[in-house]
């Protein structure tokens, strides 16, 4: 099983089935929240489709094709963070987040994203680490700005939200660059 210890308040851990209950009512009770940004949310309407999704990010683990972790602060789910593509051939991670609306503000994506930005080059051996988000979302745009990403470009109505179509920013960073820093 992943368990990563980040600090004394913030540790990523696999989901599982127990965690099923906790991811559910996290996503109902942030759902007007994370609905602004994250179009799967209107599809996730029971227990039994968080059960799904973490059915799916056990078998995509075990196909070594994603790292989907729970994010656990002060030992409660707080959202998730994950590796969302592990691109073998060409040593390339991205990686994607979301956290629950009353845990905003606590610094904890930030460190979040630094733990796993660490974890691809160290452990993965990953020569580029990803992050995309919608060109609009500053709050996500911030995270690997704050971390020294680079601004790689901007891909033009990439993804459909709920009525309308978004651009998103592509961040990167090499591991030569952030071995750097």
């Amino acid at each position: 099983m992943f368990l990563h210890e980040i600090d004394e308040e913030i540790s990523l851990k696999l989901l599982d089935l127990n965690d099923t209950a906790a991811l559910f009512n996290l996503t109902d009770d942030s759902r007007h929240y994370l609905r602004e940004w994250l179009s799967w949310v209107d599809h996730t309407v029971s227990a039994n489709d968080s059960k799904a999704f973490i059915e799916h990010t056990i078998q995509m683990y075990a196909e070594n094709k994603m790292i989907t972790t729970g994010i656990l602060f002060k030992g409660e789910l707080a959202g998730t963070a994950s590796f969302n593509r592990l691109d073998w051939a060409n040593s390339v991670g991205s990686i994607g987040y979301w956290l629950g609306q009353d845990y905003q503000g606590n610094g904890i994506m930030t460190r979040v994203a630094r733990a796993l930005t660490d974890y691809g080059f160290q452990e993965l051996k990953l020569n580029k680490v990803v992050i995309r988000a919608a060109y609009e979302n500053q709050k996500s745009r911030s995270i690997p700005e704050r971390l020294g990403f680079k601004k790689e470009g901007q891909l033009r109505q990439v993804e459909w939200l709920y009525d309308h179509y978004v651009d998103h920013v592509v961040y990167g960073v090499l591991a030569s660059e952030w071995a750097d820093q």
